[in-house]
């Protein structure tokens, strides 16, 4: 993408990618508020898409945190960022009936309530209240659409806001100051020279994306619960791996596009996510999560074919559908950042490691 560093002409035409991509996602016909859109599941595949053992996963997770409150009379289950509610149906449907009958689902979407759907979930376009709930909040692939603003080095590697046009053409605003020059000193230093040593020189065209919004929006949204946990899933990367050039992108019809903010395409980035962690939190990849709540990718005994063909084949199946949500180098790759509200739930689930390199976009 081309980055112009001067042009006087039209400049109330210029904004941030942040205030950009809140219009082409969010305004009134943006990609994912327009009446009578496909959803998510129109223009790319998350692992919710991919399988219903994603959602078996979940079920389990859910049963895990039930079982370390005490098993409460109502059970929150919240999915942030739920597209048209897949989720939130396949957890219903996969949940013994005795949870069941007291979890609360609730889908936070900023889309209209599809038709269809089951009137067990409830359905609002904003978090609940802070402290308002105990059980489990889950975000698959949320904050990676939560919008950013984009930064790029100059000619001189002075870090630059870059501004964008509703077509995507781009120009570099004014250096990053502030809050925005802090957080990327301490989460995405050196490659856009915070924090190398002075007068080091420091490339022209690196890119990044500030995370800010994204804390900000995971921490009100653990505040949701008084109890239980918060888990967010998304393709990630670590301080250590920061990509030099940024990983904005666009989606539209199952292939990756140019981003152009004008409402014909998903935008969005990888998640810091590390950033986005509390005192209390832990990462871990999607692989090593789903590996702790039983989903992976063995293949059944052969011996199974012959005493029970139908069985095998099934299994074979499933088997097939596990590998992909837990491939290394796809799904598997995800980072799942895993934040308990209070004592109970620390710990449920194990083998927690710091979330490797970005996996390429699952989309």
């Amino acid at each position: 993408m081309t980055t112009e560093t001067a042009d006087t002409a039209g400049s109330a035409e210029w904004c941030g990618w942040r205030d950009a991509t809140e219009r082409a996602l969010y305004g009134p016909d943006g990609f994912y508020t327009r009446p009578g859109g496909p959803g998510p599941a129109g223009h790319f595949r998350t692992s919710v898409h991919a399988s219903p053992l994603f959602a078996g996963a979940v079920a389990a997770l859910l049963c895990r945190v039930d079982t370390a409150l005490g098993r409460p009379a109502e059970l929150a289950l919240v999915d942030v960022g739920a597209g048209r509610g897949e989720l939130l149906t396949g957890v219903l449907g996969a949940l013994p009936a005795a949870v069941a009958a007291r979890v609360r689902p609730c889908a936070v979407e900023r889309a209209a309530r599809p038709e269809g759907l089951d009137p067990r979930i409830g359905w609002r376009d904003t978090l609940p209240a802070a402290g308002s709930l105990s059980g489990l909040l889950f975000a698959n692939e949320w904050l990676d659409n939560v919008p950013v603003d984009v930064v790029e080095t100059d000619a001189e590697g002075v870090p630059r806001r870059v501004l964008v046009r509703a077509d995507g053409r781009e120009r570099l605003g004014d250096p990053v100051d502030g809050a925005d020059a802090e957080w990327l000193a301490r989460w995405w230093a050196p490659p856009l020279g915070f924090g190398v040593p002075s007068g080091a020189p420091v490339s022209p065209g690196l890119r990044a994306e500030i995370g800010r919004p994204r804390d900000a929006a995971w921490a009100r949204a653990v505040r949701t619960l008084r109890s239980g946990l918060a888990v967010a899933a998304d393709y990630a990367h670590r301080r250590a791996d920061r990509p030099l050039f940024g990983t904005l992108t666009g989606f539209r019809g199952g292939g990756e596009v140019r981003p152009v903010p004008d409402g014909s395409c998903d935008i969005t980035a990888h998640v810091a996510l590390d950033a986005c962690a509390g005192p209390s939190a832990g990462l871990l990849t999607q692989r090593a999560a789903l590996h702790a709540l039983g989903v992976d990718g063995r293949r059944p005994p052969l011996a199974l074919a012959s005493s029970d063909p139908a069985g095998y084949v099934r299994a074979l199946s499933a088997a097939g559908a596990a590998a992909e949500l837990t491939d290394a180098s796809g799904l598997g790759g995800f980072g799942w950042l895993v934040e308990p509200v209070g004592g109970a739930c620390a710990g449920l689930l194990s083998g927690r490691t710091v979330c490797g390199p970005a996996a390429a976009p699952g989309r």
